[in-house]
């Protein structure tokens, strides 16, 4: 069988080895691969590794030969996986490989926004504190997270390590979850299930780690905003269309919104008109939440257990 993997740069830059697949199946490694030269890189493949290239009825269409796609990801949004099925092609996910690094990234930036680490650091090294008068000085407020509500709408695996971490910090836990009576063991002390009203209504800090759904999409939107406390931090390592951009940015140079962090866009990469670009109080990373060099390794150990499981007939993480 040919196989082909199509985005080989994302997931690794010289720093881990694709070998646990290619010694499952000799595979052609393409650097990145866009819409523009997708079906030139797959070809007549049988066995695509892909993470965010679309597979949609016009794909799967013009593809006969394709047979299994092992999606490089725990999403998988990107596949239309009724035509997966309609077109007899197997898919595969990766769940669960990267909740401890996702979770870490989430918490890194609600510090950040509330300690403000990064401005302060940069202003040391402009040379602010050298010609301070006083021995401590501080460029915007510094919040305390103890004490402080947060909201976690989406309760899968990182949401709900992104809960046991707030309850560490004494920080009041809100969650809005599609099946709350799933988890009612959690609930009670620190932790209640709310409605997402509510969790948008309440929270000093919100976290979003849902997925992106018709029901989901600009979730955060100026509606939404105007309902949320004053000085509220907003928080989206999940989907960038969960977050309308435009509102956002407005909603943080007026102050609403006093702080942000994003590791997703609307547009990826990152447009150079996206209004997020020039907001104030937001920091932003290029995607990066799952890409620790631990869960880079955890991913590409299950896409070869994967393949070997579809090879052998197994479903492990099967989709179709």
């Amino acid at each position: 069988m040919k196989a082909v993997y199509l985005e080989g740069d994302a997931v690794n830059r010289g720093d881990l080895s694709l070998e646990p697949i290619t010694s499952v199946m000799e595979t052609t490694i393409y650097g990145n691969t866009t819409e523009a030269d997708k079906y030139e890189h797959i070809g007549d493949a049988e066995v695509v590794f892909s993470n965010k290239v679309i597979f949609d009825k016009e794909t799967f269409d013009r593809l006969p030969n394709l047979k299994y796609i092992g999606v490089c990801a725990t999403g998988y949004n990107v596949i239309d996986i009724e035509e997966a099925k309609k077109h007899g092609v197997t898919v595969t996910y990766v769940p669960a490989y990267s909740t401890e690094s996702v979770a870490q990234l989430a918490w890194g930036f609600i510090i950040e926004c509330a300690s403000k680490i990064g401005l302060h650091n940069q202003s040391v090294k402009s040379g602010d504190w050298v010609k301070s008068d006083t021995f401590c000085y501080w460029l915007a407020p510094v919040t305390e997270l103890y004490g402080k509500t947060i909201g976690i709408v989406g309760y899968g695996n990182i949401g709900r390590r992104v809960a046991e971490i707030a309850k560490a910090f004494g920080m009041q836990v809100l969650v809005s979850t599609a099946h709350p009576e799933k988890y009612a063991s959690d609930a009670g002390g620190k932790l209640s299930f709310v409605t997402t009203d509510e969790v948008l209504r309440s929270s000093d800090v919100i976290s979003l780690h849902c997925p992106m759904t018709d029901a989901t999409a600009e979730l955060i939107r100026k509606e939404t905003i105007d309902c949320m406390k004053d000085g509220v931090i907003i928080v989206n390592v999940s989907r960038g269309g969960l977050i309308n951009e435009a509102d956002l940015a407005a909603a943080l140079s007026s102050g609403k919104v006093s702080a942000a962090a994003a590791d997703v866009v609307s547009s990826e990469p990152m447009a150079e008109d996206n209004p997020l670009l020039t907001a104030p109080n937001i920091c932003i990373t290029p995607h990066i939440a799952w890409a620790s060099i631990e869960a880079r390794t955890r991913l590409i150990e299950t896409v070869a257990e994967n393949l070997k499981s579809y090879l052998s007939g197994g479903s492990l993480n099967k989709l179709t």
